[in-house]
């Protein structure tokens, strides 16, 4: 997954609060959004967060 040394630091681009690990998924509970983790990097974009937690159709 992610280095946990880079966990530490990594914080959510809109609020700039620590993220939580939940998978695939760096998630930020307070605003209801996360974002993923391709190949153990964090796309940390904001056009690219989707709501948490995830629905399924």
């Amino acid at each position: 997954m992610i280095d946990p040394r880079l966990l530490e630091i990594l914080v959510c681009p809109r609020d700039k609060q620590p993220l939580e690990v939940h998978g695939e998924y760096l998630v930020n509970p307070r605003l209801g959004i996360a974002y993923t983790v391709q190949d153990g990097i964090p796309v940390l974009l904001s056009d690219e967060a989707v709501s948490w937690p995830l629905t399924t159709n």
